[in-house]
């Protein structure tokens, strides 16, 4: 049986404390399943926001997406994750990353290194939240137990190992750095390299005992009755894939929202991704395509 699908939104903007809250409790009214933020300097702090978007909600998860390892010192980021799960009451999920943008490093005066240094900070950070988040004598305690859940997000060889190894969930991501663009702007991989980076996971994650959730961002969401037409419109804008491609590829949903839960269905059969998150601009336009999925 296909794992059954869950629906996060990536909440990326903070106008004030009762428009967040209000921000949340519609995401949970339309029926997602995880509030998530982001991790980029001139956004909102992940912890708290999380905290205060579990006060305004009583069902949906809290998750972040992700967080950028190489701001954290392991020790302190296992008790903002166990504080934060506790005031949650056990709702969190800790999605960690490499992080991408050297300017937020920069403006942070925190040291970028180079790819291979990313990921050995990364794999470090998740093997100590790993031992101090699993320590009953550790203080703060998380509500969960042995520790919240795990999702790491990212591509490369590396990182899918680690993932394979310590996460209960693997984000993958659908982008990477335009060339010729500015630091931190995304081009969407084709459907043929994300569905190479699925492959090798299963591979490296061939032992584990329990099979992880596979998450995707969906970067946008196009609700037309004409799916060719907007493939070309979207495509035009040299965001990395072309006519064709724009129409397979699975960071895209375009057409109706009867056709989008087909996507979703197909997707989920190739790729095994069950958990799909979207991005906050797009909160309202995902909604129908949540309700032709409820309990698929």
């Amino acid at each position: 049986m296909p794992r059954p699908f869950r629906f996060g939104v990536n909440l990326l903007t903070l106008e004030s404390g009762p428009a967040w809250r209000a921000k949340c409790r519609r995401a949970e009214q339309l029926g997602y399943d995880v509030l998530l933020v982001p991790d980029h300097l001139g956004w909102p702090s992940p912890f708290p926001a999380l905290v205060a978007a579990a006060e305004a909600t009583e069902r949906p998860r809290m998750g972040t997406f992700v967080l950028n390892a190489g701001f954290f010192n392991p020790a302190l980021l296992a008790r903002d994750a166990a504080t934060t799960d506790a005031l949650t009451g056990g709702r969190l999920e800790l999605g960690l990353g490499t992080g991408y943008v050297k300017d937020e490093h920069d403006a942070a005066g925190l040291p970028f290194g180079t790819p291979g240094e990313r990921v050995d900070h990364l794999a470090h950070t998740v093997r100590e939240l790993d031992r101090l988040l699993g320590d009953p004598e550790q203080l703060p305690r998380p509500a969960q137990r042995p520790r919240p859940p795990l999702l790491i997000g990212g591509n490369g060889p590396r990182l899918l190992r680690l993932a394979a190894r310590y996460a209960e969930i693997v984000a993958f991501t659908g982008g990477r750095q335009a060339p010729g663009k500015p630091e931190g702007t995304l081009e969407l991989l084709p459907a043929t390299e994300v569905a190479a980076s699925v492959a090798a996971y299963r591979t490296y994650a061939a032992d584990r005992a329990e099979p992880a959730e596979l998450n995707i961002l969906v970067q946008r969401v196009l609700v037309t009755g004409d799916r060719r037409a907007a493939a070309r419109e979207f495509a035009g804008h040299g965001v990395g894939v072309d006519e064709d491609q724009a129409l397979e590829v699975p960071t895209l949903l375009i057409g109706t929202p009867a056709q989008m839960a087909e996507q979703l269905r197909e997707r989920r059969e190739q790729y095994g991704f069950s958990y799909i998150t979207v991005l906050d601009t797009c909160l309202e336009e995902f909604a129908p395509v949540i309700e032709e999925l409820k309990g698929s």
